[in-house]
Parts: C-alpha cells; structure tokens; sequence
C-alpha cells in the first residue's frame, strides 16, 4: 500500500513579487503577508528584516553588517495516493539559502522552519472541535495526529526528500501562552539561553508523533525563546550559519504574526509565561491579519476532510495501521 504513496516536490521563489498558487494553504505565514494592497511592501520590508537580523547573527568577519542575504524558497510537496497522477497539497515547508556577498557563495542553509499542513488543519480545525462539541471537559481523540506524523515520516524518509535535500528539516515556531517557560544553565552561541517548559502542550505532542524532539531556546538580543522541532542533535548537526538562517526567518515571521509575545519591549525573564494580551510591545510596520488566517485554517480543515479524508478513508487507515 506505502509504495503507492508517492510524494511530488514543488519550489517557488519567496521574494517581493511572489503570489500564492491556488493550492498554497492561505494560512501559511507568508502567504498572508503577499496578499492585499501592501503585499509587495509587506514582502519587501519581512526579507529586510530577515536578512538584518541574520547579519546581526552572523557578526564575525562582518564589520559592516552586510556580509550576508537570506533566499527563502516555499517547497510545496504534493500528495499522490493511488499513483494515479491525482495529488493532493500535503504540507509546506520553507528552505533558507545563504548568500556570502564576500566570497560569492551560495549556501544550502535548513529545510522545514514554516510548517504548513492541510491534515494538520484538518485534525486541529475539524476533527478535535468536533470531539469536543457538547462535551463537558476538554479531551483528545484516540489516534489524534497518527496519520498526519506518519505520512509526515514517510516524506522525510522518501527517496523524494533525500533527493532534494542533504539534511533533516528543522521547524521552528512560537512558545504556547498557555505554558511557563523555566531558564537553565544551558547557553549555545547562536541559539542562545535554553528554557525548559513546565508541562508538555498537545503542539509538542502533535509533534512527536511526526518523530519530533524539541527544545526552547532564546538567541542572542531575542526578546523571547522560540521552539525548535528537529530530529537527531539539534546543536551538533547543523552549522552556525544555517541555526542563523532559521533563526532570522522565523523570528521575524513571529514578530509580525506576535508581536505581543517576539516584539516585547522587555525580554522574557527566568521564570516566563508568553502572554497575547501583552500592551506593552512595538508594531512592525508590516500588515497581517491574524482573524482571516484564524478563519481560514477552518475552511482548509474542512477542504482536506472532502478531498483527502473521506474519499481515501480506507486507504489512509490500512496505512495508518501498517505504517512502521
């Protein structure tokens, strides 16, 4: 049955002129800011940011702060279930390449950062409000998030992934606000001081379903730790370069979408709980709308649930079941 599984990669440029295909989930980060009347703006003013802060990463050999460009591509990877040709738009994930102005290099830097996923819509937007729909306490269906990490596993060890890419994909995303992050000892010279969460979030679950460990970090002039999913050994298998490439990228994706919580005026202490209702935080002067993307993730959920879920029901649980 997996060998009929077949998984198609598609990359697009994520530049100031970029628009978003018609199977782009609209939800996606990026996707959002390259709509509307500032979209070139938007753009344009993100991938300054990005490219500021990862020189400001990257200060050795540097004097002048200008050593280094971020290119991001948007790999978009297809879904094909029967072999038939027929696909389905699984996930996205975001690939950083670093431009060297000083030695004309162009540097692979990491797979993954941005995470997008249609099923995962699906079982966060559909599924589980579903199984709390007149219920009385909170509670997670049997099976949550099986599906989605298998096939989630079966790309990553696919010929298709090992092809296009030379490493296993690091996603980095925002701290849960409804967690208290604790500050260790621990300190990295690019991901900077560690933090340690109180309990593990249903995210960090979901997660490690999909054969993701995580640890909390907070980089050098942050203001707040950011989550890293990866596989194998986070601060041993990827330069510092490519650490700063995620790093630059998604922070700058947080500050738009939570500035309450990655454009704080004050940094996160020892002891700290991020906080959406946070007043005291600066606007970067890019427009995202946070209540359409919200909307949206419902509408894609209930999309996968017609054209993914129900038609290939049988299918998709024989894998499920047999998936090792």
């Amino acid at each position: 049955m997996k060998k009929d599984f077949k998984f198609t990669i598609k990359s697009t440029s994520l530049d100031e002129s970029y628009q978003p295909s018609n199977d782009t989930r609209l939800t996606t980060n990026f996707a959002n800011l390259a709509r509307g009347k500032y979209r070139q703006a938007n753009l344009r003013n993100a991938l300054k940011m990005i490219d500021n802060r990862f020189n400001a990463l990257a200060n050795w050999d540097n004097a002048k702060g200008d050593r280094y460009s971020v290119e991001l591509e948007i790999i978009s990877v297809d879904l094909d279930i029967k072999g038939s040709g027929n696909t389905f738009p699984s996930i996205e994930i975001l690939k950083t390449i670093i431009v060297d102005h000083k030695t004309n290099k162009r540097i692979e830097g990491i797979v993954g950062n941005n995470f997008s996923s249609y099923v995962r819509d699906y079982d966060f937007s559909v599924l589980l409000q579903n199984h709390n729909k007149n219920q009385p306490k909170f509670s997670i269906p049997d099976n949550f998030g099986e599906l989605h990490g298998k096939l989630f596993q079966h790309f990553v060890n696919s010929s298709t992934y090992r092809l296009n890419f030379n490493k296993l994909p690091v996603i980095c995303i925002s701290v849960s606000d409804n967690k208290t992050y604790h500050q260790t000892q621990n300190q990295h010279p690019i991901l900077g001081v560690e933090y340690l969460p109180n309990e593990s979030s249903l995210t960090e679950q979901y997660f490690k379903k999909m054969g993701l460990q995580v640890r909390y970090f907070m980089p050098p002039n942050s203001v707040a730790p950011l989550a890293f999913f990866f596989f194998g050994d986070l601060l041993n298998d990827y330069t510092n370069l490519e650490l700063i490439s995620t790093i630059c990228t998604m922070e700058t994706f947080q500050k738009i979408y939570r500035p309450e919580i990655y454009n704080a005026n004050a940094p996160a202490g020892k002891s700290y709980q991020p906080n959406l209702n946070n007043q005291d935080h600066s606007l970067t002067q890019i427009v995202y709308d946070r209540e359409e993307r919200s909307q949206m993730a419902s509408q894609q959920g209930k999309f996968t649930e017609e054209h993914l879920i129900k038609p290939y029901q049988t299918v998709l649980e024989q894998f499920s079941a047999n998936y090792v």
